[in-house]
């Protein structure tokens, strides 16, 4: 079964980021670029914060919030959530549902080795589930089932 680990190596992207004193519009800016709906904030080289579509969202209704003058720093969120790079696609699924979450920061030795989205976990699923089904088609064959009826004497 898949781990977070496995799902990172097929991703095969680094880890976005950007400083505390970016603002919101170029930070907006990379996201787009990199198609992505969440990006982390790295102060000192640490991971300090992250900072998605729906804080956007969020900090668009505030008042006198301006993506081009607001501060990334002061709209990330730093209570961070991560899992472990060993966890499969039921724990990940789990952690996504039970915390209301769309990204997870993956560790490993203590290090942030990746981001993954609800969508890269169920995508991982997927392509598991697939994999089974194919396997067990190759190993059972309907033609028995469908050939098979009591013959008559």
């Amino acid at each position: 079964m898949k781990t977070a680990e496995d799902i990172i190596k097929t991703k095969d992207q680094e880890l976005i980021c950007v400083g505390p004193d970016t603002t919101i519009f170029d930070a907006l800016k990379i996201m787009c670029k990199n198609k992505i709906g969440a990006i982390l904030i790295r102060e000192n080289g640490n991971i300090v914060g992250i900072w998605t579509e729906r804080d956007l969202m969020r900090n668009t209704i505030t008042p006198g919030f301006d993506p081009k003058k607001a501060i990334i720093k002061d709209y990330m969120i730093t209570n961070l959530k991560t899992a472990l790079h060993t966890d499969n696609v039921y724990v990940l699924k789990d952690k996504f549902l039970g915390l209301r979450l769309r990204h997870l920061l993956i560790e490993k030795s203590g290090k942030y080795i990746g981001l993954l989205s609800i969508g890269d976990v169920i995508k991982a699923s997927l392509n598991e589930k697939t994999r089974e089904l194919q396997e067990m088609n190759a190993k059972m064959s309907w033609e028995y089932y469908e050939n098979w009826r009591w013959k008559k004497k």
